[in-house]
């Protein structure tokens, strides 16, 4: 049985990492091409109804997707009655929206903002209908069928967004795409999941759900708020240029650490709760997750930082230079967040939503109370980001307190698992960019800019992984080993 689970957790998080990595690869490409479309104001104009929206979507979903994956006897009248449920809580949204649309618009002195919120919207309702076939298809680790189901929405969503931004329909095609998005992943959700509705309900799973599911609610509120803090308090402190400058720069950085959050989101939960109270088993499924996670997470994300320039002027227009300025500081924090998912998961899978809860409330907090301090200070867009990625790398101390109190992993073997992939990494960028730092002269082309990009990669790719063959990292030796053996 334990080995059974281990082949499926391996299984789901091959078809995790090939559903991430496309999915952000084809963000990338369709990403690329808008950006040498649209200009600053256009992203942010959307940029601002984001956090909006996203707020909008945890309501709708009130964690009852988090209760139904740790529910190990769900049933279909479960299932039923939270779709029910959610697709209620969401057409009250909306009409609430709606109507919030003017303020919103005057909030943010942009008349447009009034039509492009009530259209835009409409993203997060579709969505609603998608929410209990994808939970199944989650609970169940069939990670093909969401990578398939990925693929195929972000392929027709991205080739609608190009037609109309090629179309002079600026900040309209963002908002299509993402509504197109929205609903092609409802309805390959339920041709996937084969699962079907039925008119009947019952306020039962709803009440004994809910004691978890509330907490969930809160939760994804504030994280939503946390990761789009900088979106709303730019949009009323600076320009929509300077918010669409940051949501560039964001956008990139999410790119990255997503993929690698999303491969551990994808298993990580349905493996602990699968794995159940056998502290033994679970200290070392986790610890193997841990040290994965921390020997992709950091060289990905500290790379990104490195060539965040040769990047952006690679693939963009000239305005969008000051972007890169910003991705070097938000990659550093994103190469932590990835790490940060892995504990809360298996807190959650721990039954302990509470315990969730309140440490993203604290963090989030946190973070609007350093913005706030460094605003009052005449601190400017860099310091708000620096606070912030000190706060989210502190904040793994934090989670940590709670995970010992779960499964006695100590802080100290955390730290055996996490440094010696976070330094090695840290040396390879920094090697790598004084190395390639008499060749950054150059005149500023594309051409060249790609040429200096890769070859950063792919010499702090040598050093990195040099390093940790020279030294005997039995895990890399392991994961070799392993992939290998399954390709044999």
């Amino acid at each position: 049985m334990a080995e059974d689970l281990k082949q499926k957790t391996t299984k789901g998080i091959v078809w995790s990492f090939i559903n991430n990595s496309t999915t952000q690869l084809l963000n990338a490409i369709f990403g690329i091409v808008l950006l040498n479309i649209l200009g600053r104001a256009d992203y942010g104009m959307v940029g601002i109804l984001t956090a909006f929206s996203l707020v909008a979507n945890s309501i709708q979903n009130s964690g009852f997707v988090t209760a139904l994956i740790n529910k190990k006897d769900a049933t279909h009248l479960d299932y039923n009655s939270v779709f029910w449920f959610n697709i209620s809580v969401s057409l009250c949204l909306y009409i609430i929206l709606f109507f919030c649309a003017p303020f919103i618009a005057d909030y943010y002195n942009e008349p447009v903002l009034k039509d492009l919120a009530r259209y835009y919207f409409l993203g997060f309702f579709i969505a609603a209908f998608s929410i209990v076939p994808r939970a199944i298809l989650q609970k169940q680790i069939k990670q093909r069928e969401l990578a398939v189901m990925g693929l195929i929405s972000l392929i027709v969503s991205g080739t609608t967004g190009i037609i109309m931004a090629c179309n002079d329909m600026t900040f309209w095609g963002i908002a299509t795409q993402t509504m197109t998005f929205n609903l092609m992943v409802s309805i390959l959700s339920w041709i996937l999941s084969r699962w079907k509705p039925s008119f009947k309900f019952s306020s039962k799973p709803i009440r004994e759900m809910f004691v978890f599911s509330s907490k969930m609610l809160v939760t994804d509120i504030f994280n939503q708020i946390n990761n789009n803090i900088f979106s709303l308090v730019l949009g009323k402190i600076y320009t929509k240029v300077e918010v669409g400058t940051y949501n560039q720069a964001n956008k990139w950085n999410t790119m990255g650490h997503s993929t690698i959050t999303g491969v551990i989101q994808g298993v990580a939960q349905p493996t602990f709760v699968q794995v159940g109270d056998d502290m033994e088993r679970l200290r070392r499924a986790f610890s193997k997750m841990l040290r994965f996670t921390s020997l992709v997470s950091f060289p990905v994300m500290f790379g990104l930082s490195l060539v965040a320039h040769e990047f952006i002027m690679m693939l963009a227009k000239d305005e969008w230079e000051s972007s890169a300025h910003l991705m070097h500081y938000l990659c550093v924090g994103g190469a932590f967040l990835p790490i940060a998912t892995l504990y809360f998961n298996l807190i959650i899978s721990r039954g302990k939503s509470d315990v969730y809860m309140w440490n993203i409330i604290a963090q989030g907090l946190s973070i609007i109370g350093s913005i706030l301090v460094v605003h009052a200070l005449g601190g400017g867009i860099d310091e708000m980001i620096i606070s912030y990625v000190c706060i989210v790398i502190a904040w793994i101390g934090i989670w940590h307190i709670f995970l010992y109190q779960e499964i006695r992993y100590s802080f100290l073997s955390a730290l055996k698992d996490i440094t010696p992939f976070c330094l090695t990494a840290a040396v390879a960028m920094v090697a790598t960019y004084f190395i390639t730092l008499p060749f950054t002269d150059f005149e500023p082309t594309r051409i060249n800019y790609a040429i200096l990009l890769f070859s950063r990669v792919l010499l702090a790719a040598t050093i990195y992984l040099g390093i940790l063959w020279l030294f005997g990292a039995n895990f890399l030796k392991e994961c070799i080993g392993y992939l290998l053996k399954k390709k044999k």
